[in-house]
């Protein structure tokens, strides 16, 4: 049975910490870009290709729960899935995770919606009926609509 997460894993830039060597809250958001870019690039998708046939899928919505640290020079892992793939909307989860310790760090969930370069909604099923049913397959629907942990 094919995985419905995808894992991308990295460490903490020293740039990336506050003086603390604490990760700061807004580099959680790059995070969950990087976990879902890297998580359609494994599906055989490109948000480039999306975009150079003229959709866009911006974040409308952002949710972060943080739980524990990360700290500098902390190699994580960025689990994502999808939690929700409707006409005009995308709904991902994520979980971070320190690798060495496999401990939780944080859990989150990012909205998006399709749109055109005029940041009109597009119905993404009608456009592109294969790439909408390869997301739509990553739904585990035992978990459709719930939080990723």
């Amino acid at each position: 049975m094919k995985s419905k997460t995808f894992a991308t894993s990295f460490r903490v830039r020293y740039q990336e910490t506050d003086q603390m060597g604490v990760a700061h809250h807004s580099v959680y958001a790059a995070w969950f870009e990087v976990g879902r870019t890297e998580m359609i690039r494994q599906l055989g998708i490109s948000y480039k290709e999306l975009e150079e046939q003229g959709v866009l899928l911006p974040v409308v919505d952002l949710h972060c729960r943080f739980l524990q640290p990360a700290h500098y020079d902390d190699e994580i892992t960025v689990v994502t899935r999808v939690l929700e793939a409707a006409k005009a909307k995308l709904t991902f989860g994520y979980k971070v995770i320190r690798t060495a310790d496999d401990v939780l760090l944080t859990t989150g969930k990012t909205i998006h919606l399709w749109v055109d370069h005029e940041m009109k909604r597009v119905n993404f099923e009608r456009r592109f009926p294969e790439v909408f049913r390869v997301l739509s397959a990553q739904i585990d629907t035992s978990r459709k609509n719930k939080t990723i942990t």
